[in-house]
C-alpha cells in the first residue's frame, strides 16, 4: 500500500515555466548566446546551477562563474515571478494533495526549482501546511536523471520506498524516479513539451484521474 507520494513541483503543481523561459532567455540574451529550443527543452528537470554547468561547456564565451550566472538568473525570474498575476495552480492537483492529506498520505516536494523558488510558490498557494518535507535540487551536484533527489525523499519517507510513488512530468524526472527504483507516475502536462514519459509505470493525462484511494492502492 503506497504511504508516500513524492511530487515534482515545475509542470506538476504551478506551471512556472513560462517565467523561467522568461528569465533564461533575457539572460542568454544579455549572454550573447543563441540556444535552440531543442537545447533549452534537454534542460527540463536540470537544477540551475546544471543547466549553466551544461551551457558553459557548449559557448566557451561565457566568462562569469556559475554562482553569478545562478544568482542573475534568480533575480531576473523573482522579478517576473512577484508581478506576474496569472499564475495558479495546475488544474485539479491541489484537489488531490487536500484529499491524499486528509487520508494520512505523507506528501514530499521533490523539485530541481531552487529553495527560494520553492518556498514563493509553496507561501503564494499556501502549500506548506499540506507537506512534511521539501526537498530541493540544489542541494545535490547532480540534476535529474540522477536520482539522488529522489532517494533522498524516499528516505524520508515513514515507510520504505516500496510504498511510495513519484509524480513527474519530465522525461529527466521519470528516468530519475525509475533510477531511484521508485513507482512513477507520469502527468502527461500539456505544459511540458517533447517530454518523454514512456519508462513511466502509469501515465495520466489529468489530476481527476488520481485520488487517494487510488494512489493507496498502487503496487509501489
Amino acid at each position: 500500500m503506497i504511504k508516500t507520494v513524492i511530487f515534482d513541483m515545475d509542470g506538476v503543481i504551478v506551471d512556472t515555466e513560462p517565467v523561467h523561459r522568461y528569465a533564461y532567455y533575457k539572460q542568454f540574451s544579455e549572454l550573447e548566446i543563441e540556444v535552440s529550443e531543442e537545447m533549452y527543452t534537454s534542460f527540463t528537470g536540470f537544477s540551475t546551477r546544471n543547466t549553466f554547468q551544461t551551457l558553459k561547456g557548449f559557448f566557451p564565451a561565457i566568462k562569469h562563474e556559475v554562482e553569478d550566472l545562478i544568482q542573475r538568473k534568480r533575480s531576473i525570474f523573482n522579478d517576473a515571478f512577484d508581478t506576474k498575476e496569472d499564475l495558479y495552480l495546475l488544474e485539479g492537483v491541489e484537489d488531490l494533495i487536500k484529499d491524499l492529506y486528509a487520508s494520512g498520505i505523507q506528501l514530499i516536494l521533490a523539485s530541481s526549482a531552487s529553495k527560494v523558488t520553492i518556498d514563493r510558490v509553496f507561501t503564494r498557494f499556501n502549500l506548506h501546511q499540506y507537506f512534511t518535507d521539501i526537498v530541493s535540487g540544489e542541494d545535490f551536484p547532480q540534476s535529474k536523471p540522477n536520482p539522488a533527489i529522489f532517494l533522498h525523499a524516499a528516505s524520508l519517507s515513514i515507510a520504505p520506498k516500496e510504498n511510495c510513488i513519484i509524480i513527474e512530468d519530465s522525461t529527466n524526472g521519470v528516468k530519475a524516479a525509475k533510477a531511484a527504483g521508485i513507482f512513477c507516475v507520469g502527468y502527461n502536462s500539456h505544459h511540458s513539451k517533447l517530454q518523454d514519459l514512456s519508462e513511466a509505470d502509469i501515465i495520466i493525462n489529468h489530476f481527476v484521474e488520481l485520488n487517494a484511494r487510488k494512489i493507496s492502492q498502487l503496487r509501489g
